[in-house]
């Protein structure tokens, strides 16, 4: 498995659509922590976006995932960056293959 930093940024003013999507949104999130394909993800101290780090086998796995994030569905992400990443050290460091 390759773990993928993924980069959220969102529609600037979609605060309201966010938090009406929120709950869907964390349900899915959950689902894939328990899948062990979410490792971790959180906000942006300033609202602009996101971080989530995941496990996939490729990139064409992490992108039929991220489809189906209620967000994406919704049309509150305005753009995507995600990249392969290698945590060298600290909690994920054991997840980097």
């Amino acid at each position: 498995m390759i773990v993928f930093a993924v980069e959220y940024v969102y529609v600037a003013d979609s605060t309201a659509a966010r938090d009406e999507h929120r709950l869907r949104h964390r349900e899915w999130t959950a689902n894939l922590v328990a899948e062990g394909a979410l490792l971790a993800s959180g906000p942006y101290g300033d609202g602009t976006g996101a971080l989530l780090i995941f496990r996939a086998t490729d990139e064409t796995a992490l992108n039929e995932l991220l489809k189906q994030d209620p967000f994406a569905i919704e049309g509150v992400i305005a753009g995507i960056r995600s990249t392969e990443w290698t945590p060298i050290s600290g909690a994920l460091a054991a997840h980097a293959s």
